[in-house]
Parts: C-alpha cells; structure tokens; sequence
C-alpha cells in the first residue's frame, strides 16, 4: 500500500521506527522486537539502516520491511541514504525493493561519514527524491524536516527553501527530526505553510529514558532542550528508573499535547525498546482510536 493514501483515510496516522541489529549481530535478533511491537496499533513501520550504507545493512533492512509485510500485514517505510552510492547502487536497490513489493521509501542525504569518502551523484536528499520518482513513479517517496533547521543550513528558513525544492521534487509525506519543544514545532508548521508546503508531517518523538541517551541524541542532531525537560534531566540524572519513567511521561505529555493540536501523525523512534513504546502507546492508544472515528 502506498501510505500517502492513509492521510486521505485517517484523520491521525501512528507509526513506528525500528533499527536493523548492528553488523556483529544477527538479523534473528530483531524478531523479538517486532513480535513485541505487533500488538500496537501501528499505520506504518520505518527501518532504518546504519551509517556508511553497506550493503550489509541495506540487505538487512530489506530483509526485515519485508517481515514487517509478510508477516505481520503492516506496511513499512524504507530508509534510503545517497551520500555514499552511485546511481547504479540506489537502481540496484530499488529493484530489491520491487522483487520484495516494498513501495514506500524514506529518502534521505544520509549523514557524512570523515572515514568513507561520499560519492557525488547526490548532493541533496532532493536529488534522490527526484532521481526515485524519474526511475519508478510507482514508489511513494517520504522526506525529512527540521523543527529547529538542519545542521548544515544557516537558518530554518533556508532550510524550510530546500524542504520546499524536495516536495516538489515528489515527496509527499515528511517526518520530523525529534524535538522536545511542541513550540518549536508550532513555529516550524506556521513557516512551512506560508513558503506553500502542503503535504502531511509527521512530528518524530524520541522518549529520552536514560542520560546517556539524552547526552548522546543532544550531539547527534542539535535538538534544543526546554527548560522543562532539561529540570526534569537534572532532577532525576542519578535515579536512572526515576529517569526513565519521567522521560516517558514527558514523550505522553508531548504527543497529547500535538493530537490536540491537530497534528497529522506521530512517529515514535523506538530505538528498538519494546517496553517504552507499549507504555507510551498504551497511554494514548484510546486517543489514537478517539482520532479516527467517524464523526
């Protein structure tokens, strides 16, 4: 199914994000994960793949949007990197995706890695979203956004001018990188309908459960920490179940906060954490089935 039809039939989309096992470790591994995730009332499931892009990775990512077809009848979203590949490699991948009747694909830039040297057949995640589209239209292509803007542009309303050249290029659906300020996504929605950006986003929610994980996600994407949520760190820095079970009410308060403001979907970053996202959803699950009744 493409699931850009699912915005036209549901009035709140819910979906998840699941992460490939790492190189050293067997694909087997992530069945556990999607058994526990199977009971929750997931739209779509997104699988991303590591950094670099092998084809290791990329095989296991197949290999597990596959599964999460076959097996469990829900519809998955593919990450698609291009950095690092050639257009022989992306063509490569897209017919792996056909023979597997994978038909909905997350392109993405892809971070840059200093030890791999990036190929220069894609400078922009837009490149690839058109590239897509050129080879097979058949293919529903989903984008990246930024709340707060992208690390490499020098102001989100530059960044929101790039967003714009990648919809029309024929994405037709975005996600959000993770935020922890509602405000910022507010903002972010105001100044994306003004530059004529129309499509469906998702906001992306990461329950933070650990300081470590807070730490780490803080360095990797530059999301900016609400006074609220860095006293809520602070207080409970030292009491990790203290932590973890604030950092899960706070992704509560956040997604409740966003339905009630007429938010399109939200996509909860699992990190593969079975019990964080069934408490999470369990929470709001009665909301989600409220959402889409008829009226």
């Amino acid at each position: 199914m493409n699931i850009k039809h699912l915005f036209h039939s549901k009035k709140l989309i819910y979906s998840l994000e699941v992460f490939p096992p790492k190189k050293t470790s067997s694909v087997d591994t992530i069945y556990n994960t999607l058994l526990g995730l199977r009971g929750l009332p997931a739209d779509f499931i997104s699988v991303t793949y590591g950094a670099g892009g092998s084809d290791t990775q990329k095989n296991k990512t197949c290999e597990i949007a596959s599964l999460i077809k076959s097996e469990y009848g829900i519809e998955p979203v593919v990450h698609l990197t291009c950095v690092n590949s050639s257009k022989a490699e992306i063509i490569q991948t897209l017919e792996q995706l056909k023979a597997h009747r994978i038909e909905n694909i997350l392109a993405l830039r892809g971070d840059i890695n200093p030890d791999i040297k990036p190929k220069h057949d894609f400078q922009h995640a837009s490149d690839l979203v058109t590239f897509i589209k050129e080879y097979d239209s058949s293919f529903h292509v989903s984008g990246a956004c930024y709340p707060e803007g992208h690390c490499d542009s020098n102001s989100l309303e530059e960044d929101i001018e790039h967003l714009k050249i990648k919809v029309d290029a024929g994405a037709t659906h975005l996600m959000t990188q993770l935020f922890f300020d509602n405000d910022h996504f507010y903002q972010f929605m105001d100044k994306v309908i003004q530059a004529g950006i129309t499509v469906p986003i998702e906001a992306g929610i990461m329950p933070i459960t650990s300081k470590s994980q807070i730490e780490r996600t803080v360095s990797m994407c530059g999301a900016s920490l609400p006074p609220k949520f860095a006293k809520i760190i602070n207080k409970y820095a030292n009491n990790p179940a203290a932590l973890k079970e604030a950092g899960i009410a706070y992704a509560i308060e956040q997604i409740i906060d966003l339905i009630s403001n007429q938010v399109a979907g939200i996509h909860l970053y699992t990190m593969n954490n079975v019990e964080v996202a069934t408490k999470i959803t369990d929470s709001i699950r009665n909301i989600i089935l409220s959402c889409n009744q008829p009226n």
